[in-house]
């Protein structure tokens, strides 16, 4: 497993796969040929079918600014390794430079085609939960030492502190937005209104809906109209691992620096994911995106909760479940409908993971490992249109001018 500076990335949204992955991976181009006078992009598969509404072409021609670029949409060609593939290729003259293919393969990490190993190292030696749990129990740790051990105590500590902070900046900001979202679907902001709606009879559960809810479309509103997120594990699934870290400390005063420890627990159950499986939409679905951040939102709060590494895995593994064949079908390829929504039903659902943990035998059938490779498995199954195509789903089946409302209450 790679490093989690490699899983929790701060930057602009809508899409780590489609932003800021291709971003990087330009940035690093352009910075080999300096002398290049010109580029030239093709994008394939989800990137082509949905690059407009996640903005791909406006942010590589950001990143090349100052350049002559051209950007080809290629939707016709299949892509064999993996759905969010593009050719970039510098020229200086008029003569071919050099072209390299790039795999953008979810949470904004991407692969060089023929030079994996030169970019990305996996400096993890376990390569699932199964052996990671062995092994914490054997040296009495708990998921935030050994991410200490693996990564240094003091490094991935203050890392971990820079993403709470841009996590709580993003609520607290998101929160206080009103105004549409960037888009022809001109929907509302709505995590303001969502936090202040306090009912005049409010029951405890009830509460708690509000505002977890508020939490998550406040930093998912942001991440799609372009603001700064942390990928969790991706930008479609942003809110969720925010929304239930900040409830827990405004309605449990959890000690922050607790939470930054849960954060690393988090990180731990996404890598896992990440390493054996996909955090893509494009490659797996929505299960990928907010199954993920699910399962790290429920070990986050199972962990806050005090309880063991077994039930912290309970936790993930039942978040993940219940996230089996969900679709990515966003409308437009606007990570807009279903996904804000999407990750405040996803954060409530995290939370009852993990309370469920508490109360289920210690000892459940199902292992973590085991679902992240059914999920796997169901994603490679899925019919390419419910994988970031916008090809079908609510996607194919949105009528603009049949549903179609400037004061969408998404």
């Amino acid at each position: 497993m790679q490093s989690l500076k490699e899983l929790y990335k701060i930057g602009n949204g809508p899409s780590s796969s489609h932003t800021m992955g291709p971003k990087r991976a330009t940035e690093m181009f352009k910075n080999v040929y300096k002398y290049a006078d010109s580029f030239k992009i093709i994008l394939y598969g989800s990137l082509a079918l949905t690059g407009k509404g996640h903005l791909t072409d406006y942010i590589i021609e950001k990143t090349l600014v100052g350049y002559h670029t051209e950007i080809i949409f290629d939707t016709k060609t299949k892509c064999d390794v993996h759905p969010n593939t593009f050719d970039i290729s510098a020229y200086q003259g008029g003569h071919l430079l050099d072209t390299w293919r790039i795999y953008s393969v979810g949470g904004g990490t991407y692969r060089i085609e023929g030079n994996d190993e030169t970019f990305f190292e996996d400096i993890y030696p376990h390569k699932n939960f199964d052996e990671i749990k062995a092994y914490c129990k054997e040296n009495n740790l708990d998921l935030y030492d050994y991410a200490c051990q693996i990564e240094g105590k003091e490094e991935i500590t203050q890392f971990l502190k820079e993403i709470w902070e841009t996590m709580k900046h993003t609520i607290q900001q998101g929160l206080t937005e009103t105004g549409l979202i960037p888009g022809k679907l001109k929907l509302r902001k709505r995590a303001k209104e969502i936090y202040s709606n306090k009912l005049a009879f409010e029951t405890e559960n009830t509460k708690r809906i509000r505002l977890l809810s508020s939490y998550a479309y406040a930093t998912s509103e942001t991440n799609a109209s372009g603001g700064v997120i942390v990928t969790a594990p991706t930008c479609g699934a942003c809110g969720v691992l925010p929304a239930v870290l900040y409830y827990m400390k405004e309605e449990y005063h959890i000690e922050e620096e607790k939470i930054i420890k849960a954060i690393a627990v988090a990180g731990i159950i996404g890598n896992v994911v990440k390493t054996n499986a996909s955090i893509s939409g494009a490659e797996c679905g929505c299960q990928a995106e907010i199954g993920t951040a699910c399962s790290m939102a429920a070990g986050a709060v199972a962990y806050l909760f005090g309880l063991e590494i077994d039930r912290i895995e309970n936790s993930a593994e039942v978040a993940m479940e219940h996230h089996l064949g969900l679709t990515c079908d966003p409308i437009y390829g606007y990570v807009q409908i279903p996904c804000i929504e999407r990750n405040a039903v996803a954060a409530m659902r995290a939370f009852d993971a993990a309370s469920l943990s508490m109360i289920l035998a210690k000892y459940k059938s199902i292992p973590f490992d085991l679902v992240v490779e059914t999920m796997y498995e169901t994603g490679k199954d899925l019919s390419k249109h419910y994988k970031e195509t916008s090809e079908g789903g609510l996607a194919k089946k949105y009528c603009r001018n049949k549903y179609y409302n400037a004061d969408m209450v998404e």
